[in-house]
């Protein structure tokens, strides 16, 4: 399998079917997407870690992209074992793990209910939930909403507010993160299964007890999760490595694709 290839199928998770990505060759990374998310919307990144011999695993979860949605939405707990299940079904005893946003969450919890199995986490543009410090009012308004998966015009009105400025400059980068998520965007019932699932939770009692070497990054212009939240997170994780990029945003992983993948190979490799 070369560095670009990618092969697309469908598991059978718990009783519902949940679409799969495995890419590249080499030590196996699961990434968990943020919210309504889908598997193409990782393509910059994974194309970058591919070249540097990580192999990714990526999926849509319950409700997004091409995954079917349940009649009754999980709760956090519930994403983290549909996860670690995926990885049962795909034959990972054990991989690495990286969960941006929304799924840095649901990373979290995976980390803490099956720390024998992750190797290595890596946090980005996440928090703690309740006790971390809230985004900008505008711009957690516009993600109460998916709108931005179905009308390119919206996508393009508030990239600069969701995701930093300068969101909106890289044409290119632009354009196929609005062709991902107009081509699988979330169902509804999808998207609203997950705000419910971060209502009300929390990982600040329980992240001293995660003992997984971790790496926190984050943009120093994220106006969905600010900075001070991955500071929170690399101080209540024992040992935590943290980078904040400069005049990056909440999509760092794709404005600055190559970047990241450099820090986040190098985290994994040592």
């Amino acid at each position: 399998m070369s560095a670009t290839t990618r092969v697309l199928h469908f598991v059978r998770v718990d009783g519902h079917l949940v679409r799969v990505s495995v890419r590249g060759e080499g030590r196996p990374l699961l990434l968990i997407m943020g919210l309504g998310g889908n598997i193409e919307m990782w393509d910059p990144l994974e194309r970058a870690l591919n070249e540097r011999g990580i192999q990714t695993i990526a999926y849509d979860a319950s409700g997004t992209g091409e995954s079917p949605a349940r009649a009754v939405p999980l709760r956090m707990s519930g994403l983290a074992r549909q996860a670690a299940h995926l990885l049962d079904a795909l034959g990972y005893p054990r991989a690495d793990v990286l969960g941006v946003s929304f799924g840095g969450a649901v990373a979290q919890e995976l980390t803490l209910t099956h720390q024998h199995r992750i190797r290595r986490l890596v946090l980005v543009s996440t928090m703690c939930g309740l006790g971390g410090v809230p985004g900008n009012p505008l711009a957690l308004s516009l993600l109460a909403t998916p709108l931005r998966y179905y009308s390119p015009v919206f996508m393009r009105l508030t990239a600069d507010i969701l995701y930093g400025p300068g969101a909106s400059e890289d044409q290119e980068l632009l354009h196929h993160q609005i062709a991902a998520r107009r081509a699988r965007p979330p169902s509804l019932w999808g998207y609203v299964g997950q705000l419910v699932a971060g209502a009300g939770w929390s990982s600040l009692p329980w992240l001293h007890r995660i003992r997984t070497p971790t790496l926190v990054l984050t943009g120093e212009a994220d106006a969905i999760v600010p900075p001070l939240n991955a500071r929170i997170l690399a101080h209540r994780i024992p040992d935590a490595e943290l980078e904040i990029v400069p005049d990056a945003g909440h999509l760092l992983l794709m404005d600055h694709a190559e970047r990241s993948a450099i820090r986040i190979a190098r985290f994994l490799r040592d």
